[in-house]
């Protein structure tokens, strides 16, 4: 049988080191090419040693950079590259999507864009790239053949706003695994006694200032250890500098060896997480499989990921709250509820094939 060709575009590349959609992709890859003649589009940039080919897919790359301003050129230029001759093409995130209402009279190709949550809402945007965003968006899903929400509350966005249909396929989890704390004791001395944990980029809609000042005026008798990319803009650095000398608190750089985040995360006595935009958030659904209680922002997004079995704050003052009541809260139960969920829900085989449904059904 002749395999369908697929393309997917939007994303760093492949293999993956750091981002919700390239370990999605990174992922997708163990099953999909099973199924399709994949061609994976890459930032040349961030990959010196050029692979032809990864789990069966073949690789392009580009002379682009795939995040910021530039990611418009650079999604642009891919579906120019793809749309004549693919018979899917998948776009993670809407940046080139003002693409798409010129490229669908002359493409055969069936154009499913997944939009990553509601990008024009979040805090980093100015005014005019948030406005930019939201053109994208409408375009993307009124001119795509399919569009994927990965959280119920984008879907039922997705419904009210533009009246369209989507396909409702989450993020998968099971490629985490806890680590023994043991021989690391030397270098996280912490890891002997409890301690809260958070992983995210440091943006203002990840809540992390709000974060960092809670545990500042807490005295809860364990540490908070959060690792980001403090250095990647002048708010990271502004935090960097006033919260990295207080004593209850850990601040690390961003740490690419899977093996040493897992082992931080997944001994943590909690989950902190502050993400108020997007869908379902890789960090999030990643604490869930490794049976960690979570604390989490009280917004939609993340009360459906977890649904409804976490811990929520909503402002400063609810989250002191949580901080202070932190030792005799229920932890056992939350961690079986929220690992059967994950276990049921978040499975990579499950994704895959929710994905390949999705492309029979348009093709």
């Amino acid at each position: 049988m002749i395999k369908k060709k697929l393309a997917i575009l939007g994303i760093v590349g492949v293999p993956a080191n750091y981002g919700g959609f390239e370990t999605l992709v990174e992922n997708l890859l163990d099953l999909l090419p099973k199924y399709f003649e994949i061609t994976v589009y890459c930032e040349s940039k961030s990959y010196p040693e050029k692979l032809e080919t990864y789990k069966g897919a073949k690789l392009e790359y580009l002379n682009y950079k795939a995040n910021g301003p530039e990611s418009i050129l650079y999604d642009s230029i891919s579906l120019l590259k793809t749309f004549r001759n693919q018979d899917f093409i998948l776009l993670l995130g809407v940046s080139g999507a003002i693409m798409i209402p010129f490229l669908r009279p002359f493409t055969k190709a069936k154009i499913i864009t997944h939009i990553d949550g509601l990008e024009w809402k979040r805090d980093k945007w100015g005014f005019f790239a948030k406005k930019f965003l939201k053109l994208s968006e409408t375009l993307a899903v009124r001119f795509s053949h399919g569009v994927v929400a990965d959280n119920k509350h984008i879907q039922d966005y997705i419904t009210e706003e533009y009246n369209k249909d989507s396909f409702l396929i989450a993020y998968g989890a099971n490629h985490v695994t806890a680590v023994a704390p043991e021989p690391y004791l030397k270098k996280f001395s912490f890891l002997n006694s409890p301690y809260v944990f958070t992983v995210c980029r440091i943006e203002p809609e990840n809540n992390v200032e709000m974060q960092l000042r809670a545990f500042k005026e807490c005295e809860i008798g364990m540490p908070y250890i959060v690792v980001g990319n403090w250095n990647a803009n002048a708010y990271g650095l502004k935090l960097y500098q006033e919260y990295s000398k207080v004593k209850n608190i850990i601040l690390y750089n961003p740490i690419y060896e899977m093996e040493e985040l897992n082992l931080l995360r997944s001994n943590c006595f909690f989950y902190l997480h502050g993400h108020s935009a997007g869908g379902t958030n890789p960090s999030l659904v990643e604490a869930m499989y490794l049976k960690l209680p979570v604390i989490a922002y009280g917004v939609n997004y993340n009360k459906e990921t977890t649904f409804g079995k976490a811990l929520y704050f909503d402002d400063f003052e609810e989250l002191k709250t949580l901080l202070f009541q932190i030792h005799e809260l229920d932890r056992e139960q939350m961690r079986s509820d929220l690992a059967k969920l994950a276990k049921k829900n978040y499975s990579w085989k499950a994704i895959t094939k929710k994905y390949v449904g999705m492309f029979d059904s348009l093709g």
